[in-house]
């Protein structure tokens, strides 16, 4: 072998050793070619062979290099963060950081989603700019505000935990048939915060909310970043991110589960956006309005950049009709990114109505797929 290059050289050569993995000096794996000494006594057969055989090493190539690998740290003491989750919101996928902080994450079916890092006792992060194969140096910042308001206030709020827990469950997992098949496994980790200047109750966790969702069959995993509930306007706002994994394996879900997951997606917000990619939408059961009554197409309000990207643009609100049900539209970004499996950029968008009231209980990876009846 010659090093620098990782140029193999060898005497014998067949199909089964065309390409491999090797180490460098730096400790990485390194995909080579092992060619024939020399080419002498090759027919045109052989030559047309080894052609096809490096097309397909070029292949396996190109899916080696998406692995996106990076480290994660604490912002405050720049000390690395081992087991942190790194994962695409909203997904199955995800793994977590070594004992040293550093993690591999393959990202070969979700290339065009943000990455998300998240652990126990910290604030999440999104990156978005993830082209390159390495990350910079990830930061989390510890949640030491929250809980030590928390902490602080804790005593005063003990009799008073029943009505804020009962109140969190419904805007949190919704009120709908789904949330009432749904338990927080782990809702002692919740620790709540009146605020009686502004009516206004807020929800910390430390550690993540694990969900059991029996209706659909996931497991849900929510990292809550913040959680505010206006009492007098009755309007709730929570952000954070979300991993889901298969409660049971999906050949032994009973088949109610199977329907309840069908009918949550039909008139969800990643079926809206699906249909907006096949531009299908009355072929789909729905019907889009100006706040005058005009009726809209998908060609009216999906534009496309040079790459191709997919944005929601239009100079106004309109309003969703999902068959009976309908949904008030708000842009709070002129362009709103979207993609082909339903994800779009949620801080471009204020949801009123049907798919605003979907919360938790009612929500779906983006590797769902609906069978056709």
């Amino acid at each position: 072998m010659q090093e620098g290059n990782e140029v193999v050289w060898i005497e014998s050569f067949n199909e089964k050793n065309a390409c491999s993995t090797v180490f460098g000096k730096d400790g990485r794996e390194k995909l080579v070619f092992l060619l024939p000494l020399t080419p002498e006594g090759l027919t045109w057969s052989d030559m047309k062979k080894y052609v096809l055989i490096i097309l397909f090493c070029l292949q396996n190539l190109a899916a080696y290099t998406q692995v996106l690998k990076g480290t994660v740290y604490d912002a405050k003491t720049k000390n690395t963060i081992p087991y942190a989750s790194v994962y695409f919101n909203g997904t199955f996928a995800g793994t977590t950081s070594n004992q040293q902080g550093s993690f591999e994450l393959d990202r070969s079916n979700n290339l065009s989603m943000p990455v998300t890092i998240s652990a126990i006792g910290y604030y999440s992060v999104t990156i978005t700019d993830v082209s390159k194969e390495s990350l910079p140096r990830i930061y989390l910042n510890p949640k030491e505000y929250a809980l030590k308001e928390a902490v602080v206030k804790t005593k005063s709020l003990v009799r008073r935990r029943k009505m804020y827990l009962d109140t969190f469950r419904a805007e949190f997992l919704g009120t709908t048939r789904n949330a009432n098949s749904c338990h927080i496994v782990n809702e002692n980790d919740i620790t709540f915060d009146y605020n009686s200047n502004i009516d206004t109750l807020h929800a910390y966790a430390l550690k993540p909310i694990v969900v059991e969702n029996d209706a659909l069959g996931y497991i849900i995993t929510y990292y809550l970043d913040k959680f505010e509930y206006y009492w007098k306007k009755e309007t709730v706002y929570f952000y954070g991110h979300i991993k889901f994994s298969e409660k049971k394996p999906i050949t032994k879900m009973l088949q109610t589960q199977l329907e309840n997951r069908r009918q949550a997606y039909l008139g969800s917000k990643m079926h809206f956006f699906r249909t907006l990619q096949n531009t299908d939408l009355k072929a789909q059961g729905y019907t889009l309005l100006t706040p005058d009554g005009e009726q809209l197409s998908a060609k009216n309000i999906v534009t496309r950049d040079s790459a191709n990207h997919t944005y929601l643009h239009s100079p106004s609100r309109f309003i969703i009709w999902y068959k009976s049900k309908s949904t008030s539209f708000f842009f709070l970004k002129e362009y709103v990114y979207f993609d082909k499996i339903g994800y779009f950029d949620p801080s471009g968008v204020n949801w009123f109505g049907d798919m605003g009231e979907k919360r938790i209980a009612d929500w779906l990876p983006y590797e769902y797929t609906i069978e056709n009846k």
